[in-house]
């Protein structure tokens, strides 16, 4: 079995993860991989199952383009004609999107092309971009509109894929709805069950949805000695820690900065996950840390702290809970989206509520741990294994 996978990243960050797990599952069981991916670097171990989509240049026209005519996924037209070429030749049994958008690939051309291919599609989703005109969460923002196909008018135009002057959103939403329903064998995966039932509520509904929770490498994913109080002079302290990737409103931000100023002294709290001058915002009483895709350096992190936070407004199946709980540290996380799903029912709080997040810090020895074999990325990929075996049988009978 051949498969294809096309998301923006390959290896790093959680949707890059996320692809070179699936690929170790399947070149373990004897089968193929390569993964297309449109920007950044590709770590060394990966570059096996790498395929480039365009360069450097094209993601950034592709970019701009979209600042201007809010048109995120409808740039690169000749590299992804390009692609297609490639992909035509190479065959592929399946074909599984994760994320689509990112200013790499032109939809409209994938899609028709995926139509008359006739190989069965699987399509992970890794947020809401597939179903809206514009944004990728709009539970921040209260935004219905894409449930009313009522897309216009975004109030998060401004908001990745940013447009600083044209709202196409309306425009996209009717393109996106008629190209993501043209293709008949498309198979949707969502990795939790709030995203699930979205779904059912949106132009997609009429597609075939599976829930498969995202996996990690319990193996990297464990309990390590390391020297990080040392190296941040916190021994003697509580160490608290949150992840993102990159960070704003959405993310909890502003909770985070509110909660610096409610604890006490003996709490520290690093946040990981800055990139350009976005630390300066930060107060000096907490510890900031740039992004990193080095996985060791965050699974030291997560060793010595004493509690992770995900004060998320919005989020799928956020992979830093599993990844956190793996190293053995309990989470605490807000009542939104998929994100309580991957913690137990103690550990969550009110949307916002940031005294409730203090005193579950402040008694953090009474949260819970999920036990980490549930995390184990072989029994959650091991899923796409069997689906995609489930298709091609489906395929072969109409034949």
């Amino acid at each position: 079995m051949r498969v294809l996978q096309i998301n923006s990243v390959c290896g790093i960050r959680s949707t890059g993860r996320i692809c070179t797990d699936i690929a170790r599952v399947l070149i373990e069981t004897k089968n193929e991989c390569c993964i297309a991916y449109g920007r950044e670097t590709v770590p060394n171990e990966y570059k096996c199952f790498a395929k480039r989509i365009g360069t450097n240049r094209d993601v950034k026209l592709h970019a701009m383009q979209a600042r201007v005519f809010d048109n995120s996924g409808f740039g690169s037209k000749k590299v992804t004609k390009e692609f297609i070429k490639w992909v035509t030749e190479w065959n592929p049994d399946i074909v599984h999107l994760h994320n689509i958008h990112g200013y790499y690939i032109n939809v409209e051309i994938l899609f028709q092309f995926l139509r008359d291919f006739k190989k069965p599609v699987v399509w992970t989703l890794h947020d809401c971009w597939s179903f809206t005109g514009h944004c990728t969460y709009f539970d921040y923002v209260a935004c219905e509109k894409w449930k009313n196909n009522m897309c216009g008018s975004c109030p998060q135009k401004k908001k990745y894929p940013a447009s600083m002057f044209i709202d196409a959103s309306s425009k996209n939403f009717e393109k996106k709805k008629d190209l993501f329903n043209c293709v008949d064998n498309l198979t949707i995966v969502t990795p939790s069950k709030w995203l699930g039932t979205l779904v059912g509520q949106s132009y997609l509904k009429n597609h075939s949805v599976e829930i498969i929770n995202n996996g990690i490498e319990l193996s990297t994913f464990k309990k390590s000695n390391n020297n990080i109080r040392d190296k941040y002079g916190l021994i003697g302290k509580k160490i608290i820690l949150a992840v993102a990737d990159g960070w704003g409103p959405r993310k909890g931000f502003n909770d985070i900065i509110r909660l610096s100023q409610i604890l006490s002294e003996d709490n520290k709290i690093i946040m990981v996950g800055f990139s350009g001058n976005e630390q300066e915002k930060v107060p000096k009483n907490i510890i900031t840390i740039s992004r990193t895709n080095n996985v060791q350096e965050l699974v030291d992190l997560y060793s010595a702290a004493d509690v992770f936070i995900n004060p998320t407004y919005e989020d799928n199946y956020p992979t830093v809970n599993l990844e956190a709980q793996a190293c053995g540290i309990p989470v605490i996380t807000y009542n939104t989206g998929g994100s309580i799903e991957s913690v137990p029912a103690k550990n969550i709080i009110d949307v916002g509520d940031v005294e409730a997040l203090a005193e579950k810090i402040y008694n953090s020895d009474n949260l819970e741990i999920k036990n980490r074999d549930l995390f184990d990325k072989n029994i959650a990929y091991t899923k796409y294994l069997e689906l995609y075996k489930k298709l091609l049988k489906q395929e072969l009978s109409k034949k």
